[in-house]
C-alpha cells in the first residue's frame, strides 16, 4: 500500500528556463541565487547571441543551448521545446530568487497536481509587491488576472504543455512585432482549453528593475493593446480597449486629452494584426 504523504511531485522535478542574450559566462547566475550555489539547480539557459559569444557549462544541472534567432517568444518556445522537468518556471536573466521559492512551488502543485499553469507573486527590490495582486489563493484565474501576469511569476506543468501543444506566439514579446502580451496569451491559449489556471499569493522572486511596459509610450503601449485583445478576444476587442482605457484612466495612467491618440494606436495594431494573420493563412 502506497504511503497516503507520498508526493506527485518534489523540488528536484523543477527545471528554471532562463532567457538571456550574449553571455559566454554563467556569473550572472550568481546574484540569482544568493542563499545557494546555481548548480543546486537544474537550469536551461538559451542565450541568443552571435558568432564569438559563446556560452558553454561545466555543470551538469545546467544546460545551455546558443540560438542566434532574435525574439524572446522564439527564445521561450526554445525552451519549452527542450525542457526535460516537469514543472517549469519562466525567469528573465535579472531577478532573484527568494530563499524556498523551490518547496513553495512544489507544495502549490501537490496541491493542485492538474494546474496546467500556477501564478505566484514578485517583489520589488525594497520588498513591496511589485504589483496589486489578489489578497488570497485563487483556484482559477479571471480575464483580469490574466491580463495582469507577468512572465517571472508564471510555473507551467510541462505533461499539459505538451499534451495541448501550447507555445508562446512569436509575433508578441520583446524583439518581436507587437513587443508585450505573450503571457497573456499563453495563459489564454491554455484558458481556452479547459486548463486549470491558479494563483497562490506566496512570493518567489524579486526583480528590481521597470518592465519593458513602464517604459512605453501611450502611443507603443495601445498599439500592442490594439493587437493583443484581436488576437485574444477576436471581434470583441473593441469593448476590451474600452475597458483598458476605463482603467487607465481611472489610475491616472492616462489623460483625457491622450483619449484620441490611444484610440488611433490601438485601430492600428488592430489592423496590422489582423494583416499579419491574413498573410500567414495565405
Amino acid at each position: 500500500m502506497k504511503d497516503k504523504t507520498e508526493r506527485f511531485f518534489q523540488e528536484t522535478d523543477i527545471e528554471i528556463l532562463i532567457a538571456t542574450m550574449h553571455r559566454d559566462s554563467l556569473d550572472f547566475l550568481l546574484p540569482m541565487f544568493p542563499f545557494l550555489h546555481f548548480s543546486n539547480f537544474r537550469i536551461l539557459i538559451v542565450n541568443q547571441t552571435e558568432k564569438g559569444i559563446i556560452l558553454k557549462s561545466e555543470y551538469s544541472n545546467i544546460r545551455v543551448i546558443n540560438s542566434f534567432e532574435k525574439g524572446l517568444s522564439k527564445s521561450r518556445n526554445l525552451a519549452l521545446e527542450n525542457a526535460l522537468g516537469k514543472i517549469l518556471v519562466l525567469a528573465d536573466d535579472d531577478v532573484v530568487y527568494q530563499e524556498g521559492f523551490d518547496s513553495t512551488i512544489i507544495k502549490a502543485y501537490n496541491q493542485f497536481p492538474n494546474a496546467a499553469a500556477i501564478r505566484f507573486c514578485a517583489v520589488k527590490a525594497n520588498g513591496d509587491l511589485i504589483k496589486k495582486y489578489p489578497q488570497s489563493s485563487k483556484t482559477n484565474l479571471n480575464v483580469f488576472d490574466i491580463l495582469n501576469t507577468s512572465s517571472i511569476e508564471m510555473t507551467f506543468n510541462t505533461a499539459i504543455l505538451d499534451q495541448f501543444k501550447i507555445r508562446f506566439d512569436e509575433n508578441f514579446g520583446l524583439g518581436e512585432i507587437f513587443e508585450m502580451g505573450e503571457e497573456a496569451i499563453f495563459l489564454f491559449d491554455l484558458k481556452n482549453k479547459r486548463q486549470q489556471l491558479v494563483f497562490d499569493s506566496q512570493v518567489i522572486v524579486k526583480h528590481q528593475e521597470l518592465t519593458s511596459s513602464d517604459k512605453k509610450s501611450i502611443r507603443e503601449k495601445y498599439f500592442i493593446q490594439g493587437a493583443l485583445f484581436t488576437r485574444i478576444f477576436k471581434s470583441n476587442y473593441i469593448y476590451w480597449i474600452f475597458v483598458k482605457l476605463f482603467f487607465d484612466l481611472k489610475q491616472n495612467k492616462l489623460q483625457f486629452r491622450e483619449l484620441k491618440k490611444a484610440l488611433k494606436s490601438a485601430k492600428e495594431g488592430h489592423e496590422k494584426f489582423e494583416t499579419i494573420s491574413y498573410e500567414i493563412k495565405e
